[in-house]
This record gives C-alpha cells, sequence and structure tokens, in this order.
C-alpha cells in the first residue's frame, strides 16, 4: 500500500498557480493512467483509491490549505495504517528551475509550509518527496510568486515535464528509491 500526495490549494482561485503543482501532477499522472478522476471528500481532502500493478494506491490532495496539510496526511496515514515509508509527497520547489525536479529520500521543509506542517504533524522528516522546480522571482514577495499564475510558455514547460515524470511514478512502484533517485535525479537540465 502507497500514498501519494499531491500538495495545493483548494478553490478555482488557486488552480493553474505554481503553489498547486502537487494537484496538476497526480490529475496528469491519473490521466496517463487512464485513472477516472473519481475523488471522494474525506480526511480534510480528495481521496482516490485504486489498483495499480496489485498494489492498493491511495492518492490524496488535501484540502485544508496548504500550510495545514499536515492534517490530511495524518489522518489518513492513521485510518489506514500507512507505513511512513509508503509516503511520497509531489510538491512545488522554488530552488528548482521550472521544468527540473528532484525526488529526495528525506530532508527539512526547505521553507515550503506545506512540507513543513507534514513534519510536524508526522513527527519525521523522514517522508519521500517529488520537488517540482518552478523557479523564484526574486523581484516578488515569495507568497505573491507562489500563488501568481502560470503563464502559457510555464503552462506547457509543465505539461512536457509530466509526461516525463509519469514513467517515474510507474518505477516508483517497482524500484527501491535509493535507485530510483540514482535513475533519474540527473536527467535536469
Amino acid at each position: 500500500m502507497k500514498l501519494i500526495v499531491g500538495l495545493g490549494n483548494p478553490g478555482r482561485e488557486y488552480e493553474n498557480t505554481r503553489h498547486n503543482i502537487g494537484y496538476s501532477f497526480l490529475d496528469a499522472y491519473l490521466s496517463y493512467k487512464n485513472i477516472s478522476d473519481k475523488w471522494v471528500s474525506k480526511f480534510d481532502g480528495k481521496v482516490l483509491s485504486t489498483t495499480i500493478d496489485g498494489e492498493k494506491i491511495y492518492f490524496l490532495k488535501p484540502t485544508t490549505f496548504m500550510n495545514l496539510s499536515g492534517n490530511s496526511v495524518r489522518k489518513i496515514v492513521d485510518f489506514y495504517q500507512i507505513d511512513l515509508s509508503d509516503i511520497l509527497v509531489v510538491s512545488d520547489d522554488l530552488d528548482l528551475i521550472l521544468g527540473n525536479y528532484k525526488l529526495k529520500l528525506n530532508g527539512s521543509c526547505g521553507g515550503h509550509n506545506g512540507l513543513r506542517d507534514i513534519e510536524n504533524k508526522l513527527g519525521t522528516t523522514n517522508y519521500k518527496r517529488l520537488k517540482i522546480g518552478i523557479s523564484n522571482n526574486k523581484e516578488l514577495d515569495t507568497k505573491d510568486y507562489v500563488l501568481g499564475k502560470l503563464s502559457k510558455e510555464e503552462t506547457k514547460i509543465l505539461e512536457d515535464l509530466y509526461q516525463e515524470l509519469c514513467p517515474v511514478i510507474d518505477d516508483y512502484f517497482h524500484l527501491p528509491f535509493e535507485d530510483l533517485m540514482s535513475k533519474y535525479n540527473h536527467k535536469n537540465k
């Protein structure tokens, strides 16, 4: 059993924003796998459960707003007794260039409030991450930048990246995470 969490903020006003990369990537992956979009509201989030290659997989989009994402993650982890080693969190990352990504086995939140809250609620930094770059515009306030809408060019870059990342998730179900990082982390531009 695995849990894949895509971070974002609920509501139309946050659609197509940099901070909603986690949500949009989960949608892209489910579309790639031809898994119907049957999200259910529970655990302070939207949950989709399916079986991939014989393994039960839960996809979660916390709807508690970014800064309280840990509440939703904690609830689903407790309910299904999901091992922390079976959690993968997908989030945006200001320190990575748009179009790049990084798989991480663990580590600090790096200033990301959604990751910080997950760490606080789980009581550990030992969970896997897929960090998707959104670049950083130092001329704008960070909050305004991450909540800003993606341009058409940025959206195209991310759509192309998502197609590249879908096989990474396929491999995540089969490879040890260290092997997954070795296979894919060097492929950035």
